[in-house]
């Protein structure tokens, strides 16, 4: 085989993960940058919320995606604000994955920072980076981080909280 028909084999199976589903919209990433942790948290002033903070190489992430989306489904009542830990490279990658669990229709972040240790940081000074992470935030702003993959029930009990 000749290095262009490598190049091009590779080529076609690289672009074959990036392409959206057919009929899928186009999902929206915001750049999370220093600062959009406050910015995250004013505009969600007065109600509570959950940022799924996750990664298209985590595989507890990827598997617990269609749970996402029947959350999302089922409990409109929670903002549900999703953070890709991947940098910004791996634009189009987040983007199918978003788009193929049917959850375009939440508000969705990504790394935007080469120093991703400062952006953990500015999330939580606890936090060292492991995925999935869930954050918990009540509408005076306490939150309460779980690192690992919840369940349904996982979910529906700390909603209870939550929203009381």
């Amino acid at each position: 085989m000749t290095l262009r028909k490598i190049f091009l084999l590779c080529a076609l199976i690289l672009s074959s993960g990036f392409v959206l589903p057919a009929g899928a919209e186009q999902v929206q990433l915001k750049p999370f940058t220093p600062g959009s942790y406050q910015r995250l948290l004013d505009s969600n002033s007065d109600k509570p919320f959950m940022l799924v903070i996750w990664s298209t190489t985590c595989s507890s992430c990827m598997k617990k995606m269609p749970l996402l989306h029947d959350l999302a489904k089922s409990r409109p009542e929670i903002n549900i604000v999703m953070l890709s830990a991947d940098d910004a490279s791996a634009t189009g990658l987040v983007q199918t994955v978003l788009a193929r669990n049917e959850l375009t229709n939440l508000e969705h972040w990504i790394f935007a920072e080469e120093n991703a240790q400062k952006l953990r940081y500015e999330i939580d000074p606890k936090w060292y980076g492991e995925l999935p992470r869930t954050y918990f935030i009540n509408k005076n702003h306490e939150r309460h981080g779980i690192s690992g993959a919840l369940s349904k029930e996982d979910y529906n009990n700390i909603f209870k909280v939550l929203l009381n």
